[in-house]
């Protein structure tokens, strides 16, 4: 791994090393101190000179890529006060260099009626006909039922192995996931029932040495290239290929794969408010079920409280413009 070059280099390793010692993983860190340790070192500054004018300065360089500059500024905050702690430095020079306004993101969500249309849609298009593509899209449309009905992330089916469903219990095992947090989920009645019938037809044209649930080529798993070609063709079909539209510091997504585990999760409690129930109160539940470290990551969906609202703060952007 690339070291850092400028004068304050070795702080820097010191403090990856302290914040190691607290559990905390590097890599990330690393990364975004790479980028301070540029630019002093571009600008020749020594430790002296790192004032608050010199990061408005690195402020102003980051004008149209305000997201690195605000992760940036955190990691550089956390420095200068470990440098302070250690009486390096008299104060941190960042405590009053403000971050860019956060930009926020609203997914697109399928209702719950978009999302049976789309498996109908997704279901249609496996190439029957064709008996070298016929697996790969029937695998291909297993994954994106378990999206839509599981609230996974995209490479979660991909990565799964046979013993990790198991029939008898319908349960799914999701190992090595995003921040490296397993779980077991239980599946849905109708997504098991079609995964029963997808692994007799798996059972009747795979060979025996290839592990995966949704098996691809030469003992790979399937690739998400035949995940992605069959959700558009899907999503084409229905009239929903809407493009990423920006309006002010908000950003409105077009429907992607991932788009169907924000509208498992949106969906999911707004079912829980049209019962009566609290969707503050489920968000334990779903937080475990989606397999989030932070707790504040599921409780983001209660801003968007189902597919008609969304499309109406869409409007209201750019009624606003």
């Amino acid at each position: 791994m690339k070291a850092f070059e400028s004068p304050l280099g070795p702080l820097m390793e010191d403090y990856l090393c302290y914040r190691v010692g607290l559990g905390y993983n590097e890599k990330g860190l690393r990364r975004i101190l790479s980028r301070l340790d540029r630019y002093i070192r571009e600008q020749a500054a020594g430790l002296g000179e790192l004032t608050p004018g010199f990061f408005l300065g690195l402020k102003v360089r980051h004008q149209k890529k305000q997201t690195t500059f605000n992760a940036l500024l955190l990691a550089a905050r956390g420095f200068f006060a470990y440098l302070q702690r250690r009486q390096i430095v008299p104060e941190n020079p960042l405590l009053d260099v403000q971050s860019y306004p956060p930009k926020a993101f609203i997914p697109f969500v399928f209702s719950p009626e978009q999302t049976d249309a789309l498996l109908s849609a997704a279901q249609k298009n496996i190439r029957k006909q064709d008996p070298a593509c016929f697996l790969r899209d029937y695998a291909a449309y297993l994954s994106i039922v378990l999206l839509a009905r599981c609230g996974m992330r995209i490479g979660e089916p991909l990565r799964l192995s046979l013993p990790d469903y198991r029939a008898d219990e319908r349960t799914l095992y999701i190992e090595k996931t995003k921040f490296h947090k397993n779980r077991l989920i239980p599946v849905p009645a109708g997504a098991a029932r079609q995964l029963d019938i997808y692994l007799r037809v798996r059972g009747a044209w795979v060979a025996g040495d290839n592990p995966y649930l949704f098996p691809g080529k030469h003992g790979r798993p399937l690739n998400v290239k035949n995940l992605a070609r069959l959700f558009e063709q899907s999503v084409l079909q229905m009239g929903l290929n809407r493009k990423k539209s920006i309006i002010g510091n908000t950003s409105f997504g077009r429907p992607t794969p991932h788009s169907l585990r924000h509208s498992f999760a949106v969906n999911t409690l707004k079912a829980v408010r049209d019962r009566g129930g609290s969707p503050q109160n489920a968000l334990a539940v779903l937080s475990g079920y989606l397999g989030h470290v932070k707790y504040r990551y599921t409780a983001v969906y209660l801003k968007v409280l189902d597919a008609e609202h969304r499309n109406s703060l869409v409007d209201f952007a750019i009624g606003r413009q």
